[in-house]
Formats: C-alpha cells, structure tokens, sequence
C-alpha cells in the first residue's frame, strides 16, 4: 500500500523535472548568453528538435498534471460505482505515464545524439561540426576542443547542457516506468483478490 500511496509523489516529482527541461533547452540557445547565434542559425541542429522543450517539458507537464488529479480521491462521473472509477483511473494513470516514457524518451535519444555529434563551431576552416567524426570520443579529450573558435567555450556548454537534459529526461522515464509498475500493481493485485474471494463485494 505505501508503494501505491506513493504514486502521487512521483506524479509530483515531474514537474520540477519538466520545469528544468524547459530551462536548460532554452539555454541551448544562447551559448555564453549571446542571442545572435541563435538569429543567423548557428547552432547544432538538435537543438531545433524542441526536446527539452516540448517533449520533456510542456508534454510531461500535462501529463504530470493529469497524473496528479487521477490520483485525487474524487470518482469518475461516468462510473456509477467507486470499483468502476478505481479501474478507469488506472487504466488512463498507465496511458499517460507509458506517453510520459515515450516524450521524455525521445528527449533522451535526441540529447544523447547531440551530446555526441558535438557542437556547430568556428573552426579554422569555416562553421562546420568539428566533432562530427569523432564518434563522439571528443567527449573525453578536451585538448582537441580549441578547435572551436566560436562560439567561445560552446563545447563545454553543450556538454553540460546536454548532459543535464539527459540526466533529467532519464529520470522521467524511471519515474514513469515506476508509475506503469504500481498501476499495473494495483490492477493485477486488485484482480487477483476479487478471483479468490469472489464472495466480497
């Protein structure tokens, strides 16, 4: 039952999750906060995929939002039983954490991938993506990354900030994925009851 219980706390716990997402794609943005990188298309091109934003932001605040008032103790208006509002409340509890897994899931991959392709720089021979072909090993040899000149220190932004993205929507899909497990739970337990005892009511 504690485990049940705790349900709405996971609930709860998307959203700062989701407020942070939110927060550091926007920073993606502006590497060093300069704007003009962002108006002439400077950028990696993942972070046009809007994944902090939208996915891992806007979408699991609504489903977090939906997660929450499900766990509120008022019943169904379209079930005339509390039994009948118990399960239909689970059945859209499941729905909405399995999207909350796949929006924060797409967040993750897309991150991963602009972790590793690495930033669109200056280098000395023009805007290019200096890292591209590295497979992503630039991560742990920071002397090749002077081969950015512009913008200054964009490596280690996208590295970091990437990184918190991916940190952030990790945790949202074992948030989501606990949430499928206790409601998958209370169905199977909940069935499994009602088979023995098939006296009570």
């Amino acid at each position: 039952m504690g485990a049940w219980k705790c349900g709405g706390c996971l609930g709860g716990l998307l959203i700062p999750l989701a407020l942070w997402s939110i927060i550091v794609n926007i920073l993606l943005y502006f590497p060093n906060g300069q704007t003009s990188y962002a108006s002439s298309n400077k950028l990696t091109n993942y972070v046009w995929y809007f994944e902090g934003i939208c996915f891992s932001g806007v979408l699991m605040l609504v489903v977090a939002v939906v997660l929450l008032i499900l766990e509120s103790d008022n019943n169904y208006k379209g079930c005339q039983s509390e039994n009948c509002s118990k399960r239909y409340k689970i059945l859209l509890s499941v729905i909405f954490s399995a999207l909350g897994i796949i929006s924060s899931g797409y967040c993750l991959v897309i991150s991963a991938l602009g972790l590793i392709q690495g930033p669109y720089c200056r280098t000395l021979h023009g805007w290019e993506y200096a890292f591209e072909s590295t497979a992503g090993r630039f991560l742990t040899d920071s002397s090749i990354w002077v081969r950015c000149l512009e913008p200054a220190h964009v490596v280690e932004w996208n590295i970091i900030l990437f990184s918190i993205l991916i940190a952030l929507s990790g945790l949202q899909v074992m948030v989501c994925l606990i949430r499928v497990a206790i409601q998958l739970s209370k169905m199977l337990c909940g069935t499994y009851s009602v088979i023995i005892q098939p006296g009570v009511i």
